[in-house]
């Protein structure tokens, strides 16, 4: 597996990604005709505006195809103070998940957030999402849950929060 940047280009295999894992990852929790009115081209629209801009990395398989994305940036709600990172979104297509690729895909924006002097931040995670523990799993706790309202249903979302980066 190889990790590295996304390059502009990549744009049109994060939305497969996206809207693949979005399809997958919350199947038992929205509504089926929510799930397959993402559309590659939308996502693919929203990553040619996120990838020159900030911190997107990318999982490729051993045929090039990329499997996963991170990305990340600084903190977007102020709601936290003492957490100044976000990881934005990480998403891996189901068969290529429980490999350890999350992990991998977390690193670099770290390494990133460490460059840049920021040495803390949240992820904001769907409760219903069985990938939570994976958050869990790197160290991270429980500072708040929210309220919302996502295609029609409500939901709790968690906030999770790295107050040191350097144990994940």
């Amino acid at each position: 597996m190889m990790i590295r940047k996304a390059l502009p280009t990549d744009a049109k295999g994060i939305a497969r990604v996206h809207v693949d894992s979005w399809r997958t990852t919350y199947k038992h929790i929205f509504p089926e005709d929510y799930l397959q009115s993402l559309t590659y081209e939308s996502r693919e629209e929203l990553w040619n505006g996120v990838i020159p801009n900030g911190y997107v990395y990318v999982a490729e398989n051993h045929q090039g195809e990329i499997v996963g994305f991170s990305s990340g940036g600084k903190e977007r709600t102020g709601d936290y103070p003492g957490y100044e990172g976000e990881l934005y979104a990480i998403y891996i297509l189901q068969e290529y998940q429980g490999k350890g690729i999350g992990r991998q895909l977390v690193k670099p924006l770290i390494k990133q957030f460490t460059n840049d002097g920021i040495d803390s931040m949240t992820v904001f995670v769907l409760e219903e999402n069985p990938s939570k523990h994976f958050y869990q799993s790197l160290g991270a706790i429980e500072i708040d849950r929210l309220q919302d309202t996502l295609a029609g249903k409500e939901v709790i979302e968690l906030v999770y929060g790295w107050k040191d980066l350097s144990i994940v």
